[in-house]
């Protein structure tokens, strides 16, 4: 039985191919998948690792128990005299670290926060990756990080403003790589010499200690040696355990990767499955003359049954074995290509191809293969030795009728997916929401395969009227279709599948971004907002010594308010307050703006219309606790002055531009004259303006405060709409190796029937049907094939779009992207017609007089 096998697999090479192809693509995105997250993860390591274990031991500021406000208290001098002086220790060097602002080639701010400004009293971890760290005043080193995204290089002047906002001049002397460090990955940084940085920024102390183990001691007893010299002042570890511990934290990007990606190649593999079992369904089912003339010659029935297996085996680990090898090449390209996208650096690491990631890959490819071939080598069991009599080759026994069980059943399954979706609307958005959908969906498909045939003739049956007028060859391609409803139903379901992911997916974009553009018309309902960078490091301190809160300039309001392009400008201010139970209430208002007009909202209760002087908008959760409603009097607290008794105009939820207690202008001003600046300006252009010059208006204000960021509505929504759909075209990519598979499917279907036909075929040609008939009725027939598969998915993808936009967004704004399901729908036709085409030309190649005498 085992050299029958292999010789059937040598003589019908050609009915395997599609069937290795969908296990090929399938465990080339399993194995890829893995390779590509396990080399990011590697790059990672080997980013942080190679910063850390530059030295033996790191020592950190001890952080304060969590009542404390502050952050941890710098290590001193004296602290890094000890260290020095230890035995254990041949060298030791402090790292100083504040923010700086640098100004771009354009003279604005860098960032949204201020890159870090570092020092190197002596040999720390890290050190120049190109030219040369600062040795003097006028000397700078960057980030690479920031060298790229600010275009400057070793050579090139910069600008810093000091903590008083004057500019000072430095020559870039060298680049730093920093890694993925989170200080300093984020938002860039500079090196400066020690005692420029205290000019710079004031910053003084240590937020690190690095040491180098003398000869003679390991990097254990240094690391003990200074655990014991500093005391409770600082935590130490070893260079090694350092780097483990902060490559261990960024492990989660990758691992949320990996997970998305598997999470694909599932779905792949699901396909290929579907694939897999509708070829070896149609081969068995084809070949039960044969099987019957073993059976006639002595063979059992479980000789078949591991025959049939054994071919599957053969097939899957062949294939699965070249999937593994695609893989390992498109996770290495991948990692080599998008690597750097994702992690924000580049990993330059070895690509890492791991045991687990061949043989899960070998396992997965060829286990699916088996599994699926289940049902159809217990079918070949079942031929009868009295088949081998008969005179026809065809596969009678595949097809069966849709029996009220099959119907129950189908029933049953959609009913359970109606019911989890419902279950969703029941309890709200929440965090299990996107669970329960994706669980409707995978039972919904279920039941899309119980249900296939019956779908198919009802699909047929509609689709068929304008197709059985469009000639012969259209009419002969609906019978066939709606003679083989379970064979046309096990093809079609790998596309349905592909067209609700994608679908789904669409809804779920396009929906995403309608909603979060909605919010940003009402949050922002103006063209241009402007604000001074965020940093944590107070730039000046108020007369009363304490840490002043950064606002824009008075004069570049001034200037916008003459601007015959500006309608209006709007300012921020907020101040915070204290309840009488202890608890923090930020109280705002915004000047030269009518609130309920200029600027409005949805409210909880009550109308944003009604406020006025003498009144607040309040959170509902403040309103809660202080007992109050809308017109009910609620009481700010006012430190040094009389508190404010505010009749309450309406409750709001926290999350639009009104949050906290709103004032009108005049009541705020009276209760907190101190608070004269404005936080945040709203520019609002005049009607008919031209865009071009209100944006050069708005530059122009702010020529001279560089660190005033200007932020425009428009430039959000525009990316917003480009990450939307970066993020939309990456999943399709991903998901259109499913419909990839499908296609594959397709085709493989096509061209068994075909073989299974040949005799049908021969007498239609016979009977005067020309050769581009018979290509055209094959071609109808997968168009058709095809049409209904991505038919379903897009009623399911857009069923399903919505269920999990509503499960996760309270006020979701649906959208469904009409354009692009177009699109599907012509991919599907023009899949169709490619899956038709082999079998087309085979089909019209066939030898009339041989095909009939073959029989």
């Amino acid at each position: 039985m085992l050299r029958t096998t292999l010789a059937g697999l040598r003589l019908h090479r050609s009915r395997y191919v599609t069937t290795v192809l969908a296990i090929l693509l399938g465990v080339m995105f399993v194995s890829g998948t893995m390779v590509f997250a396990d080399t990011l993860n590697a790059g990672y390591e080997e980013s942080v690792m190679g910063s850390a274990t530059g030295v033996d031991a790191i020592a950190e500021p001890t952080a304060p128990g969590p009542p404390a406000e502050e952050g941890p208290e710098p290590l001193t001098g004296d602290h890094l005299e000890e260290v020095r002086a230890l035995p254990e220790t041949a060298s030791a060097g402090g790292l100083v670290r504040s923010q700086a602002v640098l100004l771009d080639a354009e003279g604005r701010a860098f960032g949204f926060m201020p890159p870090a400004a570092v020092a190197f009293d002596g040999p720390v971890r890290f050190s120049a990756a190109e030219g040369a760290l600062p040795s003097g005043d006028g000397e700078i080193a960057l980030a690479t990080s920031t060298a790229g995204q600010t275009g400057f290089g070793v050579g090139d002047t910069v600008t810093v403003l000091d903590r008083r906002e004057r500019e000072r001049e430095f020559t870039v002397t060298g680049l730093v790589n920093f890694g993925v460090d989170p200080s300093y990955s984020g938002n860039g940084a500079v090196v400066l010499d020690p005692g420029t940085l205290e000019e710079v920024t004031g910053a003084t102390g240590y937020t690190e200690i690095d040491a180098v183990a003398a000869e003679g001691y390991s990097d254990r007893e240094a690391a003990d040696a200074m655990a014991a010299a500093l005391g409770s002042a600082a935590e130490v570890a070893t260079g090694e355990e350092f780097g483990l511990a902060l490559a261990e934290s960024f492990g989660a990007p990758t691992e949320m990767l990996r997970i998305a990606l598997m999470l694909f190649a599932f779905i792949s593999m699901f396909v290929a499955g579907i694939v897999i079992y509708n070829t070896f369904a149609i081969l068995i089912a084809q070949r039960q003359r044969e099987l019957a003339l073993l059976r006639c010659v002595g063979a059992q029935r479980s000789q078949v049954f591991r025959s049939v297996l054994a071919e599957s085996a053969v097939v899957g680990l062949g294939a699965s074995a070249l999937g593994v090898l695609a893989g390992t090449g498109a996770g290495v390209a991948g990692s080599a290509l998008v690597g750097p996208l994702v992690t924000g650096t580049e990993t330059g690491a070895d690509a890492v191809v791991t045991p687990v990631a061949v043989l899960t890959g070998l396992t997965v490819g060829t286990a699916v293969t088996v599994c699926s071939a289940l049902i159809p080598a217990v079918r070949a069991t079942r031929v009868a030795p009295l088949v081998a009599l008969r005179t026809s080759a065809s596969a009678a026994g595949l097809e069966k009728g849709t029996g009220r069980v099959r119907v129950a059943a189908g029933t049953v399954l959609f009913t359970g997916a109606a019911a989890l979706v419902a279950l969703t609307r029941y309890t709200g958005p929440t965090q299990a929401g996107p669970v329960l959908v994706t669980a409707a969906m995978l039972v919904a498909f279920v039941g899309v395969v119980v249900l296939g045939p019956l779908l198919v003739r009802g699909a047929v049956r509609v689709l068929g009227l304008p197709l059985r007028r469009a000639g012969v060859a259209s009419t002969l391609a609906v019978d066939n279709s709606a003679r083989s409803p379970r064979r046309a139903a096990t093809a079609m379901i790998a596309l349905t599948v592909g067209a609700t992911l994608m679908t789904g997916y669409s809804v779920v974009s396009a929906s995403l971004e309608t909603t979060m553009t909605a919010q940003l018309e009402e949050q922002f309902p103006i063209e241009y907002q402007l604000n001074p960078q965020f940093s944590l490091e107070p730039i000046e301190e108020d007369a009363d010594g304490e840490p002043a809160v950064p606002t824009v300039p008075a004069e570049v309001r001034e200037a916008l308010a003459d601007e015959p392009t500006v309608e209006a400008v709007y300012g921020q201010r907020t101040t915070q307050v204290t309840l009488g139970d202890g608890t923090p209430l930020s109280v705002m208002t915004y000047t030269g703006a009518v609130i309920g007009t200029d600027l409005t909202a949805d409210a909880v209760e009550g109308d944003v219309s009604g406020m006025g002087p003498g009144k607040v908008l309040l959170v509902e959760r403040y309103a809660e606790a202080a007992g109050a409603g809308v017109g009910d009097t609620y009481t700010v607290p006012v430190e040094g002055g009389t508190d404010l008794e505010l009749e309450v105009a309406a409750l709001t939820d926290g999350t639009g531009r009104f949050w906290g207690a709103t004032l009108d202008e005049s009541d705020f001003t009276a209760a907190f004259p101190e608070v004269d600046g404005d936080e945040v300006l709203f520019v609002d252009g005049a009607d008919g303006a031209d865009p071009a010059d209100l944006r050069e208006a708005v530059f122009s204000a702010v020529d001279d405060h560089p660190t005033v960021q200007v932020g425009s509505a428009a430039e959000i929504k525009e990316q917003l709409s480009s990450i939307m759909d970066i993020a939309f075209y990456t999943i399709a990519a991903m998901l259109g190796l499913a419909i990839v598979i499908a296609v594959f499917g397709i085709s493989n279907t096509m061209a068994l029937s075909v073989l299974e036909r040949t005799r049908e075929s021969a007498l239609l040609r016979a009977l005067g049907l020309a050769r581009s008939q018979l290509r055209r009725m094959l071609s109808v027939e997968a168009v058709l094939l095809c049409l209904i598969g991505a038919g379903i998915g897009i009623v399911f993808g857009v069923l399903f779009g919505w269920a999990a936009i509503v499960s996760v967004l309270p006020d979701p704004r649906i959208s469904v992207p009409l354009g692009q399901i177009a699109v599907f729908v012509a991919i599907a036709v023009l899949a169709g017609l490619l899956a038709s085409v082999v079998p087309g030309r085979r089909a019209a190649g066939t030898s009339i007089t041989g095909a009939l005498a073959s029989e």
